[in-house]
């Protein structure tokens, strides 16, 4: 099961580091369509308005992006090492990431009143706690 948990972690960071790197691609490609939700205004349509708000929410989907891939490419990093040699503060580093990711994700429910970008945080969440359920007896044995 500790294979199984290690590989399915790593797939979960590299597909985050694939998305994150494609979310870059549309942030700094002008021509990129972009939408704010299904059926949402577009981001040309923002431009057309005023394309200063518009290189604005570009720059922030940027630095989303890099945030994004960073924390995959650590994420891969703990996975690849510490995690599969065995650590167990690798497995509660894991789980204390995931928590925090979901949660800031969650936190724009309440406080901004919309969903957009909650489903991908409840499939990260889940598929990792899933894979550090599969390896959770290493927390009964070397600490």
């Amino acid at each position: 099961m500790r294979k199984a948990s290690w590989i399915i972690l790593s797939l979960m960071a590299g597909l985050m580091l694939l998305g994150s790197l494609v979310s870059a691609s549309i942030a700094y490609r002008p021509d990129a369509p972009d939408e704010f939700g299904v059926g949402g205004p577009k981001l040309s349509d923002v431009a057309a308005w005023n394309p200063d708000v518009a290189t604005a929410i570009r720059a922030r989907r940027g630095t989303a992006s890099a945030y994004s891939a960073a924390f995959a490419t650590l994420l891969l990093v703990v996975v690849a090492i510490p995690y599969r040699r065995g650590d167990v503060w690798a497995w509660w580093g894991l789980l204390g990431a995931l928590v925090v990711l979901t949660g800031t994700i969650l936190a724009r429910v309440p406080m901004l009143g919309t969903q957009l970008g909650v489903p991908p945080a409840g499939i990260i969440l889940s598929v990792g706690v899933v894979a550090l359920l599969l390896d959770v007896k290493r927390l009964k044995g070397k600490a």
